[in-house]
């Protein structure tokens, strides 16, 4: 924790707040304050948004190889402290040490897979159809970014974005959520000591969002933001994004089905269910939030549920042989026991956990429910806890119905042996991605993103870069 920075870094400086302010950064397994580090205002925001505009032609002519070289650099320097950056995300967050170590190496993997994308950026060339204009397209980067990442996988949101948008040649401001700042302000040193030039990354750490977001958005400098984070807050910033029609990247909130057939391999689907559910102690927006069970499977399906996720073991995530760390926050328990409750109130039967622990922290056991009412509150609301709720269903128009009736659309999981039931109801279901017969859909190579309300565009992939690059037309006369 001692050479963790804790001030802001702008123009590649690490500077206080301007009015001096800071905050603290909570361990979540105790509740005791981990440091302290800088709380900025509009005046730091637009210092930073300064930086990011000065630099920003200087930037965009930077070779493509020159860019690529700095994201592997950083790939090698964030694999060989992998330890360190573990340490400090548990510390920060919570998650069990194990599981960080496997984050720090899925970050890693965004700046190796941007480094390599930084040199394929391709235009065009051809004859118009009517044979008097020869027709150029290039690529360019869009502008200086705002890039908004949550607590939930502070290491990996940031290389998600940071990646693509060095790679296609922009600047940026990279705003983390206050839960987990010590992440971040890690990265932009790892960043730095790779070569970055100043000015390109800038960090403003915050507890007040709107005082630095806002002005941001609304002042025309700033041509693109990238947004992890809650629906409701993403509606928020896409109003605030289009008075300078701000070009927009979103992924917001989810509600994962997970349906598990009569012909499934049950034991495939219990592992399935317990990597969809309890990756990050439930806290991702790709959680399964809905177990839609097979009515002729669900009891059995129930029963070996129960027992691995009663087997997990919960403590602070430094704790050699820990499953499950804290949750983020208090009001973050609050949420789970609060869902778990309406939902027992309305005929749910608890087969494991349920009950809150005494003593400090944010935990809360694996729970599984079942025999859950459809109007529970948790059918409709992103639990962001180990909470699994099954729900039976009777056939494949039934469960598609139900899995498609919510708002959102991040992710889905069916669990099936037959092929053309996997492809059908895969295109059935209203959704950005689709784990078949698998629980972990997340990969840098893919593209990540949903539809409806879960979001706009694709982060990761061949894809994720695009979202950081205009075409611009040439039109040259043929003589």
């Amino acid at each position: 924790m001692t050479d963790t920075p804790t001030q802001l870094f702008i123009g590649g400086a690490w500077v206080d707040a301007a009015d001096g302010a800071t905050m603290p950064v909570d361990d979540p397994a105790t509740g005791e304050v981990l440091c302290r580090v800088a709380d900025a205002g509009a005046k730091d925001a637009k210092l930073a948004e300064d930086a990011a505009v000065r630099t920003q032609e200087e930037w965009a002519r930077t070779a493509p190889r020159v860019r690529s070289e700095i994201l592997r650099r950083a790939y090698e320097i964030i694999l060989e402290r992998t330890d360190e950056l573990a340490h400090l995300m548990t510390a920060e967050m919570g998650k069990p040490l194990a599981e960080a170590r496997g984050e720090v190496a899925y970050a890693a993997e965004f700046f190796r897979w941007f480094s390599e994308e930084a040199v394929r950026i391709e235009g065009g060339h051809g004859v118009l159809p009517d044979g008097r204009n020869r027709m150029l397209l290039s690529r360019r980067p869009v502008g200086p970014c705002l890039l908004i990442t949550p607590w939930n996988f502070p290491l990996a949101m940031g290389t998600r974005k940071i990646g693509p948008a060095i790679a296609a040649g922009c600047t940026m401001i990279l705003k983390p959520a206050p839960q987990t700042p010590l992440s971040s302000l890690a990265l932009a040193a790892i960043l730095k000591e790779a070569g970055l030039p100043d000015g390109v990354l800038n960090v403003v750490t915050t507890s007040r969002a709107g005082e630095v977001c806002e002005p941001l958005l609304r002042g025309g400098r700033i041509r693109k933001l990238s947004f992890t984070g809650s629906t409701a807050v993403g509606r928020l910033l896409l109003a605030q994004s289009a008075e300078a029609v701000v070009r927009t990247s979103m992924e917001l909130g989810g509600n994962a089905p997970f349906i598990v057939f009569e012909d499934a391999d049950l034991d495939e689907a219990v592992d399935g269910a317990m990597v969809a559910k309890m990756r990050n102690m439930g806290e991702a927006c790709t959680a399964a939030n809905r177990f839609f069970v097979h009515r002729s499977v669900s009891e059995e399906f129930g029963r070996r549920l129960a027992e691995r996720m009663g087997a997990l073991v919960v403590g602070p995530g430094t704790r050699d042989g820990v499953d499950v760390g804290p949750l983020i926050d208090r009001a973050g328990r609050t949420k789970v026991e609060a869902l778990v409750a309406d939902a027992v109130e309305r005929g749910a039967r608890v087969l494991v956990g349920g009950r809150t622990p005494e003593g400090p922290g944010c935990f809360y056991p694996p729970t599984v429910l079942t025999d859950v009412s459809a109007e529970s509150r948790l059918m409709d609301t992103e639990i962001f806890g180990p909470v699994a709720a099954i729900l039976t269903f009777g056939d494949e128009d039934e469960v598609v119905r139900r899995a498609n009736d919510t708002p959102w659309g991040l992710v889905g999981y069916v669990f099936t042996e037959g092929l053309d039931r996997a492809l059908r109801v895969s295109e059935r279901l209203e959704v950005g991605m689709v784990g078949l017969n698998t629980g972990l859909v997340s990969n840098p190579a893919a593209p990540f993103g949903g539809v409806k309300q879960s979001g706009l565009g694709r982060e990761g992939g061949r894809v994720g870069i695009d979202e950081f690059l205009e075409y611009q037309y040439l039109a040259v006369p043929v003589r």
